[in-house]
């Protein structure tokens, strides 16, 4: 209450929108911490209207309340349960927007069809918790699907839940790829990252990056696919890649490129400061068997299991339709628990 007091005012004082960028950012806090008041306060109002429910069903001994008190009840604790799992988002970057990069592994077609998938399940997940999603590179597969695509989304604490995805997904089903109808197995990985503010600092001499243009592909339009304006950064004291082909102009491209380049970096620092250089995507394991944090089984039965949690759901069509959020919230739980399975 005090912060969002204390941003309203701010905005109140002259020269507020000399910056527009800054201006807009506080107005965006501003926003979140006023819809995190107004969902406690129907919280509130709601448990009151609902004790008041349960009062009157006793003294009139009224069975047809029942249903009522029990959806109330329902959403009082699906509520609470969303809002408790908010207060484990403390890192100093989960409340960013994400970057999510895929790259197809193990499985040839079918593997880089599984990569397109998942990047599908991503973008509907986003569209079902409210979320926007922005495409900013992307290589297609040979025949079908897509080798490597990196996508952002947008919105309060994308990375904090996205941050539960990192790692190598496994896929087992019948190839529609396969002439003789076999059951094969083909693995994806994920890194997440979060999209950093223009302030954090990091040392990036110019002399360091090369860069290098090329002609977007995909579908084009007045400007894609007629000038050279993708941008690939190299970081090359470190061999971080980053590339954007998604912009109008190459100057967009490199900015998204170079934001792209600023979060690995950070994470390849603070990585290091954990004496493990190897981890700047996360725990850094082949892209293929023995390595996957969650399993995708179409045949000869359906589930999905993450690893790390022993969560799993038999609706595989509502999971890959976007239905994640069980998953998340297990992996958040058992991560402040200290419970997570990362063997």
């Amino acid at each position: 209450m005090k912060e969002a007091e204390e941003l309203e005012a701010k905005a109140a004082e002259p020269g507020f929108w000399d910056d527009m960028e800054e201006s807009q950012k506080v107005l965006q806090r501003t926003k979140h911490l006023r819809d995190k008041i107004d969902r406690y306060e129907r919280l509130k109002t709601l448990r009151e209207d609902t004790l008041m429910m349960i009062d009157l069903a006793e003294e009139d001994n009224d069975a047809d309340l029942v249903g009522d008190v029990k959806k109330a009840v329902d959403e009082i604790n699906e509520e609470v349960e969303k809002m408790t799992l908010e207060t484990l988002l403390n890192g100093p970057y989960d409340k960013n927007n994400a970057i999510m990069t895929f790259h197809a592994g193990a499985g040839g077609t079918e593997a880089q069809d599984w990569c397109q998938m998942l990047i599908r399940m991503y973008q509907m997940w986003a569209q079902k918790n409210g979320y926007s999603v922005t495409v900013l590179d992307s290589l297609d597969g040979d025949e079908a699907g897509i080798k490597s695509c990196t996508i952002e989304i947008t919105g309060e604490n994308a990375y904090g839940y996205l941050k539960a995805e990192k790692g190598i997904h496994r896929l087992v089903r019948i190839s529609p790829f396969n002439s003789q109808g076999k059951r094969m197995t083909s693995f994806a990985s994920i890194e997440v990252m979060p999209e950093l503010d223009d302030n954090v600092e990091i040392d990036i001499r110019p002399e360091d990056i090369k860069m290098d243009t090329f002609r977007a592909s995909g579908a084009g339009g007045q400007h894609i696919n007629k000038t050279d304006s993708a941008v690939r950064l190299t970081h090359i004291p470190t061999g971080v890649v980053t590339s954007c082909q998604t912009q109008r102009s190459q100057h967009q491209n490199k900015d998204y490129a170079m934001k792209m380049l600023v979060a690995k970096l950070v994470e390849l620092a603070q990585e290091q400061q954990k004496e493990k250089i190897s981890e700047l995507k996360g725990e850094q394991k082949d892209n293929g068997w023995g390595s996957q944090i969650r399993s995708y089984v179409f045949q000869p039965y359906t589930m999905v299991k993450d690893l790390r949690t022993g969560y799993e759901m038999g609706n595989i069509g509502a999971v890959m339709d976007g239905d994640l959020n069980g998953f998340i919230n297990a992996f958040l739980k058992a991560k402040s628990l200290g419970t997570l399975n990362l063997k």
